[in-house]
């Protein structure tokens, strides 16, 4: 098989390496709409879900296994390719242990019938069930949301008056690529509440003032669990728009779980409730 042609790039004072640093800051992902994704495993699960990826630069010095080659003769078909020596790959690396492949993505977003029509084709006939993701502050707790909304088979995600934006580097970092796999869709509350509203799907509210356990409520409807910032929690606006409200028992000195923690338990629940009861 031919190798896909690589320019190798030597100078930091490349733009195109210029551009990658910038990438980093929101304004710029904004503008330029591009985003990066970094990581075999995160770059493989992009391109297995078609993620338009324009540029994947390379340090073969920094490689952890022997499956990156085949990866870059798939994406070097379609996307330009560039090799860099391995410390100047490091200058450009946003992970403590670069692992040689860092990518630029056409960022996609999905309209509200796309995200609709993308969350009933996943449910395959069951009711929908949805994460409600609302001002999560910081990116690591967004990208491990993703994660076990991918493990517990959420069907889609509404982030909603956001903090941190989806395409954050670190959000797709701590997602292990899971981004790539759960539709989602970046809305204001009010859009949020509208869209629930006509698809007939209730909102769950996670609050420590709820009077029910979160066992012990019904969660085998169409339903949306709502999180909130692990400082603030949820708006006075959606609880009160909430048809349920639970809360998480807590038997220690602290008032409050992580709030990527609290998910993880709210959606196995519903796990339990629709696979094992």
């Amino acid at each position: 098989m031919n190798q896909p042609f690589a320019l190798e790039i030597t100078s930091t004072q490349n733009e195109k390496l210029k551009h990658l640093l910038k990438l980093r800051e929101r304004k710029t992902r904004e503008q330029s709409g591009e985003f990066l994704i970094e990581g075999y495993r995160e770059i493989l699960k992009a391109y297995e879900a078609k993620v338009p990826l324009k540029s994947l630069f390379f340090s073969q010095e920094r490689f952890l296994g022997a499956n990156e080659h085949a990866l870059i003769d798939k994406i070097g078909k379609s996307t330009r390719l560039y090799s860099l020596k391995g410390d100047l790959f490091d200058k450009y690396s946003y992970r403590h242990r670069p692992d040689g492949l860092l990518a630029v993505a056409s960022i996609a977003r999905q309209s509200e019938e796309e995200f609709a029509k993308a969350i009933f084709k996943k449910a395959l006939g069951q009711a929908p069930f949805i994460l409600l993701a609302e001002s999560i502050e910081k990116p690591g707790n967004l990208g491990s949301i993703f994660r076990s909304c991918d493990a517990a088979g959420v069907h889609g995600v509404i982030v909603c008056d956001k903090q941190t934006d989806v395409f954050n580097p670190n959000v797709v970092r701590a997602s292990i690529g899971t981004l790539f796999s759960v539709p989602f869709i970046e809305c204001s509350l009010e859009a949020a509440l509208s869209f629930l509203s006509k698809h007939h799907i209730k909102l769950v509210a996670a609050t420590p003032h709820a009077k029910e356990f979160f066992t012990e409520v019904n969660f085998k409807e169409g339903i949306a669990i709502a999180m909130g910032s692990e400082q603030l929690g949820l708006s006075a606006n959606l609880m009160d728009k909430a048809t349920i409200k639970v809360k998480i028992p807590m038997y220690g000195a602290a008032d409050s779980l992580n709030v990527a923690a609290a998910t993880t338990l709210m959606l196995y629940e519903v796990v339990r409730q629709r696979h094992f009861v």
